[in-house]
């Protein structure tokens, strides 16, 4: 018989799937890398497990342990997957920004879900950087995660999704787009694929109000670049230390607007039905379309599902209420 022993042997191995319609622009061979079949629905679910698997190796995180993490909720969802197989308890702060779908999943698999506002900067005692770390220091036999500098986020993606696309391109990719976050992500794959081939290039998607784009160009961490903005799940007021900008080829930063309507787009068009900071990173593929050849391979992420964002970018009225298009 052929079965998994738990649902956590489930993650990775998901599928590239060809854009056909909504890059007809482009005359290179764009692929998308199809993270939402994962258990959790996201590509988080591989970092997840990863960092409890880790913790777990060197002691940090034993038998009985509540799991403490700020989220956006994809990280949330894998680690609530492991908590539920492993047996832990689990609490996730979050911001006020983040869909209300992200917060109901993650109380349906049994985590404790604490909001913060988003408005407010890093060291504020509100925020959820904040929030997150006290949570993590008063709870009585806790482990506070961390994803942002938490070393495991990048190795699993060294370990997995890197190889993974550079087996199912057989070697034939030359750019790799992602939306950066904690950039666990792009570190990783980024590592392993230049390790193959340094010729490849490393595009992260940013949004504005975001300090990546600009840090990687100049060296300069610009408060005047940081304001608040609806795309979930990529950019950053701070610099997590997964964040390896040596790997990192260029940023493209897209619009909040942008990102909306090539979330629904990529539902319309390809049949995909894919979260909100892919619809970013597959309106920065477009963006960065002068630096393909007809020759090339480019694997684009899409990180999850859009069951996660009903409420806002698959809303009409949602749309219509922050004044973007829904052509």
């Amino acid at each position: 018989m052929k079965y998994h022993k738990n649902i956590l042997e489930t993650i990775g191995n998901t599928p590239l799937v060809k854009l056909n319609n909504i890059t007809k622009s482009i005359e290179a061979l764009v692929l998308a890398k199809v993270e939402f079949f994962n258990p959790g629905s996201s590509i988080k679910d591989r970092m997840a497990l990863k960092m409890i698997e880790d913790a777990e190796n060197d002691g940090r995180l034993k038998p009985g342990y509540t799991i403490v993490e700020g989220t956006s909720g994809n990280t949330g969802m894998g680690l609530a997957l492991a908590a539920i197989v492993k047996g832990y308890k689990l609490i996730c702060v979050s911001t006020d920004k983040q869909s209300k779908e992200k917060f109901d999943v993650l109380r349906a698999v049994g985590a404790k879900v604490i909001v913060c506002p988003t408005n407010v900067k890093p060291e504020d005692p509100n925020s959820y950087y904040s929030t997150s770390k006290r949570i993590g220091d008063e709870t009585p036999n806790s482990w506070y995660v961390n994803q942002y500098d938490n070393p495991s986020n990048s190795i699993a993606h060294y370990e997995t999704t890197g190889p993974e696309i550079w087996d199912q391109t057989e070697g034939k990719i030359t750019h790799f787009v992602v939306g950066v976050g904690t950039g666990g992500t792009i570190s990783g794959v980024a590592k392993f694929l230049k390790e193959k081939n340094p010729k490849i290039k490393i595009w992260g998607i940013d949004t504005y109000g975001s300090v990546f784009k600009k840090y990687h160009e100049t060296g300069i961490f610009d408060l005047n670049e940081i304001y608040p903005y609806i795309t979930e799940g990529i950019g950053e007021d701070i610099l997590p230390k997964n964040v390896n900008f040596d790997l990192i080829d260029g940023f493209e930063k897209v619009t909040d607007e942008d990102a909306a309507i090539y979330t629904r787009k990529l539902a319309k068009e390809e049949g995909i039905f894919a979260g909100n900071s892919c619809g970013a990173a597959v309106k920065g593929v477009l963006q960065l379309k002068h630096n393909f050849k007809k020759s090339d391979v480019v694997v684009v992420i899409l990180h999850d599902s859009g069951s996660r964002y009903i409420g806002k970018m698959y809303n009409d009225e949602w749309m219509k209420k922050n004044e973007f298009s829904l052509d």
